[in-house]
């Protein structure tokens, strides 16, 4: 792993899995569920519920699609970001400044919608109310992703809660009615399955807001775990919501009522008892006040990420990757909130908005085409923490489905589409092209074009992945743990180094000492070992090899390499890690967590006062994953004294790494047993760690 490249500064990582839960969901409900329902019942008649769930069955491998690549690249930007490093600086402009435009016309376009259910109790300056909400908005995420993402919780939960209730009611007002219900009976497939088509093609842009949060992903929280899961229960969510919820409007209201209703939840919730006086009206239109708001809110934050991330590349203005006081993308946000303002003034947004949703259409396609580029490409460094499954069946669905859907919208979509495309395409031929030079994965791809390779993007994925760090189920403390450790006490040549640790490791890894010399030594003279701060870093993939293997190496009077690179005359600490060959991304983790340390404050201070390898071991493990406990008779893990380690009732997700016995060192096997005075050292993850301290060894007894 080279060193890494210099990097733009980041955003803060704020958000969790509620933040994008609520992002996610709070950018689908608005229109989809508010104004939709009537008009999409008139194209299909009753069966309207069952496209809603169709078009919910239909996003589901463009979601693991986006998820995937959310997860391996979580950068700020998020399609754009995908396309760029996968297709090119071309495409990248293409899905960045289409995607922005698209989603700041549908947020404007969620904005203004807040008239049509506002109007129902007051009169107001729609379009006046729509510019003050996106200045609130605006300011808003200014001052933070947090505090915006704490606006959207709150908007987030009391929707739901509203809707949770109508539904309810409404489903118990159904079944009360029975047959006598108003659109009982009604027209199933009024248009025959060609009309059910197109309504699942008019609905299904309900659901695109989903994968908003993919454009935040630089601020998650361990996106590998939050992102799938969030956007999951998001759609489950949503799909719920929709099916359940459009059905009890089409049962309680007539057909000639629905077909022609732009309010079509507010006059259903007249005909449910338990909302039918002025109270459940108002409550539907806060519902829908907090529907269209979070969508708003969802809107300016996921769009702002657009143009952040295409400054930092020079695809559009630099001014625009700036970040302010509150380490947000300032002037993005401005430049986003500015152009809603003006969409809202000047255009027909209600009618544009619409024709928008065929370019994310589009832009599901691209990305699930990204997905089979980048796993082909034969990049190492691209290592998704979620990988989406039937490759690449799925893909292809994900590809073809909203394909399919856009054939279904219409000419005039389609042709703002092609427009959309040809206006980016100008900025980036005019503007973009000859400021970059970077070339997508698809180089990687196709043997044909191997010219245009480069390693740039390997090394930026790379770099993603030591960001990352570790996931939760790699066993790098069980890695250290059962490590070999070396600990020379005069000066050596490096090559001598190498030579005496390929020994050492040949036994321990089944692999012949001659392979392991070749290949750490031309790892070395390739330029491909990290050495900074003191910590050198040989590193080897394996054919053959069973799992990683590390050896650990402490040159106190330091290491001779005259000639060689005189970057070794600082280190101390060499850490020689062997991984199979056929888990690259896993490699790089470990790799990129030991690089990490090396990079820590006090580190090489802690290695060279270590005592015996077993602190040598320790010296490498967070405090928070590591436990000494004394064995004496009163004290907690005095309950351990003369059994055997294989009775011991660990947690799950611990070991005993090594026991101290007077100035004597253990090595731990299953049936060593505990003495009275032995200081047992636990490793292990810190929720486990903490448990079995609450449970046997109280702070002020133990030995830190």
């Amino acid at each position: 792993m080279s060193s890494s490249p210099s990097a733009p500064a980041r955003l803060r990582k704020d958000l969790g899995l509620l933040d994008v839960y609520a992002i996610s969901t709070g950018a689908m409900f608005s229109s989809g569920f508010f104004l939709l329902p009537g008009l999409a019942a008139a194209q299909t008649g009753s069966s309207v519920p069952l496209a809603y769930l169709v078009a919910a069955l239909i996003i589901v491998p463009p979601m693991l699609c986006v998820a995937e690549l959310a997860t391996a690249m979580p950068r700020a930007g998020g399609a754009y970001y995908f396309l760029d490093r996968s297709m090119g600086p071309w495409m990248g402009t293409v899905g960045g400044l289409g995607t922005w435009i698209a989603l700041v016309l549908k947020s404007a376009f969620a904005l203004v919608g807040l008239g049509a259910y506002l109007s129902i109790y007051f009169e107001l300056p729609i379009r006046s109310l729509a510019v003050a909400l996106t200045i609130v908005f605006m300011v808003v995420n200014i001052v933070g992703a947090k505090e915006t993402s704490g606006l959207q919780r709150v908007l987030v939960l009391t929707l739901l809660a509203v809707m949770a209730l109508f539904l309810v009611t409404g489903l118990d007002t159904v079944l009360r009615s029975g047959t006598e219900a108003a659109g009982a009976g009604a027209p199933f497939l009024t248009a025959g399955l060609s009309g059910f088509a197109s309504t699942v093609g008019f609905v299904f842009v309900s659901y695109a807001g989903l994968t908003k949060v993919a454009s935040v992903a630089e601020e998650i929280v361990n996106p590998d775990r939050n992102i799938p899961l969030g956007m999951t229960l998001s759609l489950i969510t949503a799909a719920v919501v929709y099916t359940v919820g459009v059905y009890v409007m089409v049962m309680v209201l007539p057909g000639d009522t629905l077909f022609s209703d732009l309010t079509p939840a507010a006059s259903a919730a007249a005909e449910i008892p338990a909302l039918s006086g002025r109270a459940g009206g108002i409550l539907i239109v806060l519902a829908a006040l907090a529907a269209f708001a979070s969508t708003g809110n969802a809107g300016v934050l996921a769009a702002s990420r657009y143009p952040l991330a295409m400054a930092r590349d020079e695809l559009v203005p630099p001014a625009l990757a700036k970040l302010g006081r509150f380490r947000t993308p300032t002037a993005a946000i401005v430049a986003t909130g500015a152009l809603m303002v003006l969409a809202i003034l000047v255009l027909p947004i209600e009618d544009i908005a619409k024709l928008a949703s065929a370019f994310q259409l589009l832009l599901f396609s691209l990305l699930s085409l990204a997905v089979v580029i980048m796993r082909e490409s034969g990049i190492g460094g691209y290592d998704p923490g979620y990988r989406s499954p039937w490759y690449p069946w799925l893909h292809v669905v994900a590809f073809l489905a909203p394909m399919w859907l856009i054939s279904q919208m219409g000419q005039l979509a389609i042709l703002f589409t092609l427009g959309l495309v040809a206006l980016t395409t100008g900025w980036y031929l005019k503007y973009a092209s000859a400021r970059v030079g970077r070339a997508g994965a698809i180089f990687h791809t196709f043997a044909r074009l191997g010219e245009r390779r480069t390693s740039a993007l390997d090394h930026e994925l790379r770099y993603i992945v030591k960001e990352k760090g570790l996931r939760e189920d790699d066993p790098f403390r069980e890695l250290v743990a059962d490590g070999l450790v070396m600990d020379v006490a005069h000066s050596i040549d490096f090559h001598s180094l190498l030579d005496q640790a390929a020994a050492r490791l040949a036994d321990q890894a089944e692999i012949p000492e001659g392979v392991l010399k070749e290949g750490l030594w031309e790892g070395f003279r390739s330029g491909f070992m990290p050495i900074q701060h003191g910590v050198a870093l040989p590193h080897l993939r394996i054919e053959g090899l069973s799992g990683p293997v590390l050896l650990m190496a402490r040159a106190a009077s330091g290491v001779r390499g005259e000639g060689v690179d005189d970057r070794l005359h600082d280190v101390r600490a060499v850490l020689i890690l062997l991984s199979p060959a056929d888990d690259h991304g896993y490699h790089l983790r470990l790799l990129g967590h030991l690089a990490s340390l090396a990079e820590q404050d006090g580190f090489l201070d802690r290695w060279m006062e270590a005592k015996t390898p077993q602190e040598l071991k320790a010296a490498l493990i967070d405090d928070e994953h590591l436990l000494t406990l004394i064995a004496e008779p009163g004290r907690g893990a005095g309950v351990w004294i003369g059994r055997p380690l294989y009775e011991l009732d660990l947690p799950p997700s611990t070991l005993i790494a090594f026991i101290r016995r007077g100035a004597a060192v253990v090595v731990p096997q299953g049936d060593t047993v505990i003495e009275r005075g032995d200081a047992v050292t636990v490793i292990g993850s810190p929720a486990a760690v903490r448990a079995l301290e609450a449970k046997l060894a109280p702070p002020s007894d133990e030995a830190p």
